[in-house]
């Protein structure tokens, strides 16, 4: 699979991501002649926003977390006795996930208990696994994308920087794959209107043309060539190895990167 970016890169560290929806349920009132007689489901909303905002001084640099508050109540007369928010929760690794779910579950569960409010968090589905990485799939990649003038980045801070998240990484924990990166003629930046005309414009259609070809080469070459489809079972075999070895990865989890169709995030 390969994705849309400002430039050309056979690897960037697409991480592992949790979603989460919070929800607080308090009690309605006058909010100007008996407050007192309610209880604020905003202000646990509020609370577990600043609650995320101070846990980032102890995230380690490669975490992420933001989010939104869905509904904030309905008129500003009434004491809210309902509010939603979504977070995306992201970390370089499934174990890293794990911790920042944990500190991430304790801030809005605090929020509660400070304000009164009952709260119900909900993870999403499945969770978005990290893109294991493939280094013989990596290299047939390039070789075969600079057949084709693809012009590859070597700056390593950009390519050891964060990126987003995708499914595809659930997929590259039961079979070899690699998820590269490529130029579309644009300097904008991904989820931005600009980027969104950019990637429908016609200039984009022949670097998505050059992508799809560079990546049915590298299929081509690892069906005819033995001695490159051993070295990406063996880069698999040690990379799922050393992943697998400070995390149980459960059977379903192995189930859900078996889908036909990836989404990004």
């Amino acid at each position: 699979m390969a994705h849309p970016a400002q430039s050309d890169a056979a690897y960037l560290p697409d991480v592992a991501e949790h979603d989460v929806t919070v929800k607080y349920y308090g009690k309605a009132s006058h909010a100007a002649a008996y407050p007192w007689e309610g209880i604020n489901a905003l202000d646990a909303a509020v609370l577990a926003y600043n609650n995320i905002s101070v846990l980032r001084q102890q995230m380690k640099p490669t975490w992420r977390v933001h989010g939104i508050i869905k509904n904030g109540g309905v008129k500003p007369n009434i004491i809210p006795s309902y509010t939603e928010l979504e977070f995306y929760l992201r970390a370089p690794s499934l174990k890293d996930l794990t911790i920042l779910k944990k500190r991430a579950e304790n801030s809005f569960k605090a929020a509660a208990v400070a304000t009164e409010c009952k709260v119900e968090i909900k993870g999403g589905r499945n969770d978005y696994y990290n893109v294991l990485q493939n280094k013989s799939l990596e290299k047939t990649y390039i070789e075969n994308g600079k057949e084709l003038g693809m012009e590859f980045l070597a700056d390593e801070s950009f390519l050891n920087g964060p990126s987003g998240s995708t499914d595809f990484g659930n997929v590259t924990y039961v079979v070899p794959g690699i998820h590269p990166y490529f130029y579309i003629g644009s300097d904008a930046l991904n989820h931005t209107e600009p980027y969104t005309a950019a990637s429908g414009s016609q200039e984009a259609q022949f670097y998505t043309l050059r992508a799809a070809k560079a990546l049915a080469m590298t299929a081509l070459d690892v069906i005819f060539k033995p001695d490159l489809l051993e070295k990406v079972r063996e880069d698999f075999r040690q990379t799922t190895l050393k992943e697998k070895g400070h995390l149980n990865v459960t059977e379903q989890g192995k189930e859900s990167g078996t889908a036909a169709a990836c989404a990004t995030r």
